[in-house]
């Protein structure tokens, strides 16, 4: 009976991540947001400080809700709702853009700045929910397996709606073409929520379900001072931060060499997800061979060193340009699963809600680097900003081999 509960569960939330990545490049943070923000007459600033608010903020209110979260024993309720403000959002963003040609450009940029916050902020309380009840309903020995198989149907699903995307940015003119990818995207979030609802939720140990926000702030530096992988994992998050949010700058760069059209951003789009599907199977193909995450993790930085540098080679040569995308791509799978992975090593059933909401101490250069980037460009060019930012992301490779996982036995 455990046991059907448990593959229940591996089925639920791999249901979850067909439909996420049919919605998901419909949504996407690197490329449709800012080409909507963009064609909205948004400034590099502007494109900064969204992504600061993507991510940044977002990873700060998690740090936030977590302590909230990890002393109740069951979170599938905050899980859904959280997932449903997202639906809502996406929703709303579709209906902007719906009625776009009767409010000013001020006003729409306004209002994406709203919903995407909404919609930011409503993903951080919903993750933690997710990592948690991912941790304890889904068996030890099935973790990997799922990481790489969740990873591989995703960037499949992706895949197909890159085709799609490019599809609807072709045939329908702005606005519409944008209002009709929220609307996909709504929708299908919509139904990869139904993955949740059928979730049978383990009840978590807790040794203490009393919760105070002031504590548990002052409860950080010791969490941080007493684990030292805890440590080292903030410190490699952090400096990723740069290379995840400096990806947006490239649809920044890209306009001042040639004319972002539909057609261009679905190319854009489609390379991206190739990458990150070629990338998936060769490491799901790999995860039986035992591979670690810290090497994963090391190819990950390797990677985002080489993106911003090759970003200035390649920008006067469209082809090259866009094969960009196909590296990006493949950053952001292995990104997802080797520091999804190193998570879970480090932490236990009754730290992990904690661990993940810490790991909002990340957003501190989500926060800032965005828009003094955006500051940065608009004074000194792109080039001097990729430099320094390659430059800043080969210091983590430094602190992999600090890195001791160990997975939970129990």
């Amino acid at each position: 009976m455990i046991k059907n509960i448990f593959k229940l569960n591996f089925y639920a939330f791999t249901w979850h991540s067909i439909f996420l990545a049919l919605a998901s490049n419909f949504m996407n943070m690197d490329t449709i947001i800012p080409a909507v923000l963009i064609k909205a007459g948004g400034s590099s600033f502007e494109l900064g400080l969204l992504t600061a608010i993507m991510i940044g903020v977002a990873n700060l209110f998690q740090l936030l809700f977590a302590g909230f979260l990890a002393h109740k024993k069951f979170k599938k309720i905050y899980l859904l709702i959280g997932i449903h403000l997202r639906v809502f959002s996406l929703f709303a963003l579709a209906l902007l853009f719906l009625f776009t040609n009767s409010i000013s450009n001020q006003f729409l940029i306004l209002n994406i700045f709203i919903f995407i916050t909404i919609f930011s902020i409503s993903g951080a309380f919903a993750n933690i929910s997710y990592t948690d009840i991912l941790g304890k309903a889904i068996l030890l020995d099935d973790r990997k397996k799922f990481f790489t198989l969740r990873q591989s149907l995703s960037s499949i699903g992706i895949l197909i709606s890159s085709f799609a995307i490019k599809i609807i940015l072709q045939k329908y003119n702005y606005p519409a073409n944008y209002s009709t990818l929220f609307f996909a995207a709504a929708g299908l979030l919509g139904i990869a929520t139904i993955g949740f609802w059928v979730i049978k939720e383990p009840e978590s140990r807790l040794r203490n379900s009393e919760f105070h926000l002031l504590k548990y702030l002052k409860d950080i530096p010791g969490y941080i001072k007493k684990d030292k992988n805890l440590l080292y994992y903030l410190i490699i998050i952090n400096i990723l931060a740069f290379a995840i949010t400096i990806i947006p700058f490239l649809i920044d760069f890209a306009k001042s060499a040639f004319k972002l059209t539909g057609s261009i951003i679905g190319n854009f789009i489609i390379l991206r997800t190739t990458g990150m599907l070629a990338a998936s199977l060769f490491l799901f193909n790999k995860s039986r061979h035992n591979r670690t995450y810290k090497g994963i993790l090391k190819s990950t930085i390797i990677i985002g060193i080489a993106i911003p540098i090759l970003a200035i080679f390649f920008i006067n040569n469209y082809y090259l340009y866009i094969g960009l995308f196909f590296i990006t791509g493949i950053f952001f799978a292995i990104y997802q699963i080797s520091v999804s992975g190193i998570m879970l090593e480090i932490s236990n059933e009754e730290n992990r809600a904690i661990y993940t909401g810490i790991s909002g101490v990340g957003s501190i250069v989500g926060i800032i680097f965005p828009s003094f980037a955006g500051l940065l460009i608009e004074n000194f060019g792109h080039q001097i900003v990729f430099i320094l930012v390659s430059l800043i992301i080969s210091t983590a490779l430094f602190f992999i081999p600090k890195l001791n996982c160990h997975p939970e036995k129990t």
